[in-house]
C-alpha cells in the first residue's frame, strides 16, 4: 500500500486528518493550509510539491521577545510605529518560499513590505509596531513554518554571527585528503616490503574512514540541492556533482571491500576538497566585495563638520567620531545616529522603511542613518561612527533597485538542466554498450563520465569574471552596485549626458552679477540659503560670495527644477529660475544664470560661465563612432553654439529639459530598442537614472545619495568612462571564452571516457583541474583588462 504524503510538509502521514480533499499530516500543516486558501495564496502549492515545513509548538519559547531591551538590539530600525528587522530563516529553500514570505503584508495587514536574500535565508521584515509587536511577528511566521533563528549574542541591529562552516567543511577536507593521499603513496608506487603488504587492507579502510567525513558532511549540500532540485522536478547542476561523489565512493566501497583494488578515496577526498575550497574562494570574494560597497558605493561622502569655533570643515564620512556636530544640507542623507540641534527636521525615511511620508523631527529628538533631510539645511550631535554594514544594506535595499537582466546567470541556469540530461544519456549509453563487452571497463567508462563532464568550471566562470571586474572597478574609482550592472554596461548602445555637473564642473567656473546690488543683509540670507542646497549652482556660488554669520532660515524649500525660497526674520528670498523668482523683465541669458529676489522684488542674477570638464572632447570623441551620443540640459541654449564646436556632430543637444522630460527622452529611446546609459549629477536626474538600463552618479564634493544609479563614478575617472565600458564588454568575452573551453574539455574528456580511455582516478584528479584553470584564466584575464584601465 502506497504511504500517504502531507499536502503541506511532504512528511510520511502516521496520523491522516483530511480537509478540503487533502490528506495532512497534523493539525498544524492543516491550519497553515487554511490561512493560504483564506487569503488568496493557495497558488503557493502550485510552485513546488510539498514545499512548507511543518509548525510546532512555541509556547513560552519567544517571550524573551518581550524584553524591551532586547528587542532594541534586534531591531535594525524603530521610529516609534515603523520597525524593520532582518531574520534568518533556515528553512527558506525554494520558490514558493521566497513567494509565500515576500506576500506577508496580504496574510497580516501589519507588515509592510518583506523582502528575502535567499542566498543568505534572510527575511527584512518592515511592519507597525503599534499593531503587531516583534513577538507576535515572530510567532506568525513560525505558525506558518518558517521559525526564525535568533540568536541573543548578537548586539547590533540586525547583523546574524558569521557563518564559518565553509572554512570547517574545508578543513576537514584538506585534513581527510592529506591523510588519504599519504596512507595510498605505497600503493602508487606498488611496494612490496613486508609490512606494508601486511596491513595494506588496514591502509585501505583507514583510507574510507577518512572519506566518510568528506562525503557526508563536506559534500552534503549538493547532495542535499540535487535531492531537492529532483524533488520539484528540476535538474540543476548541482545533479552530475553528486552523482559523481556517490559513484567513486560506492565503487570505491566495493573495491576495498572485496579486496578487488585500492579504490578512489585519494581522488575522491581530492575532488570534494578542490570543490570547497572554490567555494571558499568565491565566497570570501563576494564578502571582501561586499566590505568596499560599505562605503566605496557611496563615495565621495563628503560630510560638513563644525568645529568648536564654528567654522565649517569637510570631512570624509569615516572621521565622523562620536560627540562631532555635523550639517546635514537639504536632501542629503543622514550617515550616522544623532540628537536633533537645530534646524527644521522633516525626515524621509523610505530608503529604510520604503514609507514616503516624510517625520517630522524637534531639538532633541534622535536621527536615524538612513533618513534624507527635506526641509532645509539641519545640524546634529554624532551618537556614534558610521556603521557600515548598515549603509551597505540600505544600498542593496530592494525600495529602491531596478530589476535588471542578467542573463548570463539565466542562461547557465537554463543549459544546466540540458547539460545534465545530456550527460546522464552519455554515462548510461556508454556504460551500457560496454558491459556487453567487459562488465569492468562498463563500470570504469560510467564513473569516468560522470567524474570528468564537470559542470563546476562552466558555473564558475561568470561570478569569478564579473566579480574581479567589480574589485578592479572599484578600485579605478567606478563603485558599482552588484555584478549585474557590468552586464548591462557591455550592451549599451547609447549614452545620455546631463550638462550641469557632469560635464561641466562646478568647481571651474566663473560667476558675474548683473542687477540691484544686494544688501548686506540681503547677501547673508542669501548665502545661509544657499548653504542648505546640494544643487551644483548652489553649491558654486556659496563658495563665491563673502563669509556671513551662520543664521539657518527658519523655512526653507527647495522645488527640484525650479529653485529655492527661504524665510529667516520675516525677510523672504528666492533664488533659481527666473520664472520662480518672478523676474518678467531682464532679457533671457543664453548663459546659465541663477536668478534672486529679496522679498517679492526682483534684485537680479548671477551668470554662469561653465568650463568643461578635463577630458571631455577626448572622450566624446571615442564614443561618436560607437554609441549614440545625446546632451540632455535643464539650462537654456547658452552653452550650445560652444558645444556644437567642441562634440561630434551627431550629438543630439536638447535644453531646458525637466527631469519628467529627460525621462520621456530615455523612454523614447529605449522604445526603438536601445540600451542606454544616463550620466548625471544624481539631483535632478533620478527618474532618468532609474529609467535607464545604467544609471551612473557622477561624484564629486558632496554627498547626495541616489538610490535611482546602479553605479557611482568618481569625477576625477569622467575621461576614463569608455574604457570602463569597454573593460565590460571584454569582461563578457571572458565568460564566453571561459564557457567555450569548458564545454571542449568536457567533449574531450568525454570521448576519452566513453572510449574506456580514461581511469576513473585519472578522471577525478582532472576535474578539480579543469575548475582551477578556469579560475585562474578568468583572474589572469580580468587583471589584464584592469591594467588597460589607465
Amino acid at each position: 500500500m502506497e504511504e500517504l504524503s502531507c499536502y503541506h510538509c511532504g512528511d510520511t502521514i502516521k496520523s491522516c486528518i483530511t480537509f478540503d480533499d487533502r490528506s495532512f499530516c497534523c493539525n498544524g500543516c492543516k491550519t497553515v493550509y487554511e490561512i493560504f486558501s483564506e487569503n488568496g495564496l493557495a497558488s503557493y502549492y502550485d510552485m513546488e510539491a510539498a514545499p512548507g515545513a511543518a509548525p510546532a509548538k512555541y509556547e513560552g519559547k519567544y517571550d524573551f521577545l518581550s524584553n524591551g531591551k532586547i528587542v532594541d538590539k534586534l531591531l535594525e530600525f524603530d521610529d516609534g510605529n515603523i520597525q524593520v528587522i532582518s531574520l534568518y530563516i533556515p528553512h527558506i529553500h525554494c520558490s514558493s518560499c521566497i513567494w509565500i514570505l515576500e506576500n506577508l503584508n496580504k496574510l497580516k495587514p501589519e507588515i509592510t513590505s518583506s523582502q528575502v536574500d535567499f542566498p543568505k535565508k534572510m527575511l527584512r521584515i518592515t511592519y507597525n509596531s503599534e499593531k503587531l509587536t516583534l513577538k507576535e511577528l515572530v510567532l506568525f511566521i513560525s505558525s506558518i513554518g518558517y521559525e526564525p533563528y535568533i540568536s541573543l549574542d548578537d548586539t547590533e541591529s540586525g547583523k546574524k554571527q558569521i557563518n564559518r562552516s565553509i572554512i570547517y567543511k574545508l578543513g576537514v577536507a584538506g585534513f581527510a585528503f592529506g591523510n588519504v593521499m599519504f596512507l595510498s603513496f605505497p600503493e602508487y608506487f606498488e611496494v612490496n616490503e613486508y609490512w606494508l603488504e601486511q596491513y595494506k587492507g588496514l591502509f585501505r579502510w583507514l583510507t574510507f574512514t577518512f572519506s566518510l567525513p568528506v562525503v557526508f558532511y563536506v559534500a552534503q549540500d549538493y547532495f542535499i540541492s540535487a535531492y531537492k532540485g529532483l524533488r520539484a522536478g528540476i535538474l540543476n547542476i548541482d545533479v552530475p556533482l553528486a552523482l559523481g561523489v556517490l559513484v567513486l565512493f560506492v565503487r570505491s566501497t566495493i573495491e576495498i571491500s572485496f579486496d578487488w583494488g585500492t579504490g578512489f578515496f585519494d581522488s575522491l577526498t581530492g575532488l570534494v576538497f578542490f570543490l570547497t575550497l572554490g567555494k571558499f574562494f568565491q565566497q570570501k570574494t563576494y564578502n571582501f566585495l561586499s566590505f568596499e560597497r560599505d562605503y566605496k558605493s557611496y563615495f565621495p561622502i563628503g560630510i560638513t563638520r563644525i568645529n568648536s569655533d564654528g567654522k565649517e570643515e569637510s570631512i570624509h564620512v569615516h572621521d565622523i567620531e562620536k560627540g562631532d556636530r555635523i550639517l546635514i544640507r537639504n536632501e542629503e542623507l543622514i550617515p550616522v545616529d544623532g540628537i536633533l540641534i537645530n534646524g527644521n527636521a522633516r525626515i524621509d525615511y523610505s530608503f529604510v522603511t520604503g514609507e514616503a511620508e516624510a517625520v517630522q523631527k524637534e531639538s532633541g529628538d534622535k536621527l536615524f542613518a538612513g533618513g534624507r533631510q527635506v526641509s532645509g539645511m539641519i545640524e546634529m550631535e554624532a551618537l556614534k561612527s558610521v556603521s557600515q554594514s548598515y549603509l551597505t544594506k540600505l544600498w542593496s535595499n530592494d525600495v529602491f533597485q531596478v530589476k535588471k537582466e542578467d542573463s548570463f546567470t539565466s542562461f547557465i541556469n537554463y543549459i544546466s538542466k540540458y547539460f545534465t540530461i545530456v550527460l546522464l544519456v552519455i554515462a548510461f549509453s556508454a556504460a551500457a554498450f560496454w558491459a556487453f563487452l567487459d562488465v569492468a571497463t562498463a563500470v570504469n567508462v560510467f564513473t569516468a563520465v560522470l567524474i570528468i563532464a564537470c559542470p563546476c568550471a562552466l558555473a564558475m566562470s561568470t561570478p569569478f569574471t564579473l566579480g574581479n571586474l567589480l574589485r578592479i572597478f572599484g578600485n579605478k574609482k567606478f563603485y558599482l552596485k552588484n555584478a549585474g550592472v557590468i552586464e548591462q554596461l557591455a550592451k549599451a548602445d547609447s549614452l545620455i549626458f546631463d550638462k550641469t555637473g557632469t560635464i561641466t564642473s562646478n568647481k571651474k567656473s566663473s560667476i558675474s552679477y548683473e542687477g540691484i546690488e544686494l544688501t548686506a543683509e540681503e547677501e547673508s540670507l542669501l548665502k545661509n540659503t544657499l548653504r542648505a542646497s546640494n544643487h551644483p549652482l548652489s553649491r558654486t556660488l556659496y563658495d563665491m560670495l563673502a563669509e556671513y554669520d551662520i543664521n539657518p532660515p527658519e523655512e526653507f524649500r527647495e522645488i527640484t527644477g525650479k529653485g529655492i525660497e527661504s524665510l529667516h526674520q520675516k525677510q523672504a528670498m528666492k533664488v533659481g529660475s527666473a520664472e520662480f523668482v518672478g523676474n518678467t523683465v531682464t532679457a533671457p541669458s543664453l548663459n546659465t544664470s541663477v536668478h534672486v529676489s529679496a522679498n517679492n522684488q526682483y534684485k537680479g542674477r548671477y551668470i554662469f560661465y561653465n568650463e568643461y570638464r578635463e577630458g571631455v572632447e577626448e572622450l566624446f570623441s571615442e564614443l561618436a563612432p560607437q554609441y549614440h551620443l545625446s546632451i540632455l540640459s535643464g539650462d537654456n541654449e547658452g552653452e550650445k553654439t560652444r558645444l556644437e564646436k567642441m562634440l561630434p556632430g551627431k550629438t543630439e543637444m536638447f535644453f531646458n529639459q525637466k527631469p519628467e522630460d529627460k525621462l520621456s527622452y530615455i523612454s523614447a529611446l529605449q522604445q526603438q530598442g536601445r540600451k542606454t546609459i544616463m550620466i548625471g549629477d544624481g539631483l535632478n536626474d533620478a527618474g532618468a537614472l532609474a529609467k535607464s538600463e545604467v544609471g551612473i552618479a557622477l561624484s564629486e564634493n558632496v554627498n547626495v545619495f541616489s538610490p535611482a544609479c546602479d553605479a557611482i563614478l568618481d569625477a576625477s575617472r569622467f575621461g576614463s568612462l569608455l574604457k570602463f565600458i569597454k573593460a565590460s564588454k571584454k569582461g563578457m568575452q571572458v565568460i564566453k571564452i571561459s564557457m567555450v573551453l569548458s564545454f571542449l574539455y568536457n567533449l574531450v574528456g568525454l570521448y576519452f571516457a566513453v572510449t574506456g580511455q580514461l581511469s576513473p582516478v585519472i578522471a577525478a584528479v582532472l576535474m578539480p583541474l579543469s575548475s582551477i584553470s578556469i579560475i585562474a584564466f578568468t583572474t589572469v584575464c580580468t587583471n589584464i583588462i584592469g591594467r588597460s584601465i589607465r
